[in-house]
């Protein structure tokens, strides 16, 4: 019960590696709001917070849009408002595009980088106006926690998906420069950067060639499942990560080794 008595933010957490985040920090004892632009999953099956109700766990859905400021200004103001803190803020949200530079529209520029980049911006710097405010728990040195997810992707080639790489590599960088500029006011920020990881969704993420060529980058002899991330971002978000900050934690199997 790492994440008892605390209140965590997912965005997007109504789907895949999001709704994996909400499910296990809930299962850590935390309050979990789960942000997201719709509350069925992706992927199909149960939404999120019916799954931890059900597991006698503490959620509230917030209909979100994290390219939109008041929206995430609204989101951090009411999740204060009901659970009186933010302790744990995860930037989860993201876009694909799937084109090479010369493809790729000023239109899918735009909307992938408003997610990956501006949103998580909006994100980060709303969740530390809050945290900066706050005590730390007892016990704990950190006034709050940021983890944004990142990618093997913001550090390496994305095949033929251009602006999603870059809007990752805003993701890897901006979570080194708030973890410098704000460890003196207690505020702790770390990514965490999935490879491979097979979320339930279907068309192009498990078209036959995308998984062979995963297989061949990944050294582990499985490719990677939601849970996996979100232990990863768990531990992060945990008291158990108590002199980390800056880093951008591979949840790759390998695949950056090979």
């Amino acid at each position: 019960m790492r994440l008892r008595y605390r209140t965590v933010v997912v965005t997007g957490g109504a789907s895949g590696i999001g709704k994996a985040i909400c499910l296990k920090a809930a299962s850590e004892g935390a309050k979990v709001v789960v942000a997201d632009i719709r509350d069925d999953p992706r992927e199909g099956g149960e939404n999120t917070v019916d799954v931890i109700a059900g597991l006698g766990g503490e959620a509230v859905f917030m209909t979100v849009d994290v390219t939109r400021w008041e929206d995430m200004d609204r989101l951090i103001t009411d999740t204060v408002g009901r659970f009186g803190a933010l302790d744990v803020m995860v930037n989860n949200a993201a876009a694909h595009g799937g084109k090479p530079l010369l493809e790729t529209s000023e239109e899918e520029w735009d909307q992938i980088m408003a997610v990956g980049a501006k949103g998580m911006f909006f994100g980060c710097k709303r969740a530390i106006q809050q945290m900066i405010t706050q005590e730390p728990r007892e016990g704990a040195e950190a006034r709050g926690r940021i983890v944004n997810i990142s990618s093997q992707h913001g550090m390496i080639r994305a095949p033929n998906d251009f602006a999603y790489g870059v809007s990752k590599a805003c993701a890897v960088y901006m979570t080194r420069q708030i973890a410098g500029d704000y460890a003196e006011h207690g505020i702790v920020c770390n990514a965490v950067a999935p490879g491979k990881i097979l979320t339930g969704k279907t068309g192009s993420a498990i078209a036959p060639e995308a998984i062979a060529y995963s297989h061949a980058r990944t050294p582990w002899p499985r490719l990677g499942r939601s849970e996996d991330v979100a232990s990863a971002v768990i531990f992060l978000a945990s008291d158990d990560a108590s002199y980390i900050t800056g880093e951008n934690l591979m949840v790759d199997g390998g695949w950056m080794a090979n």
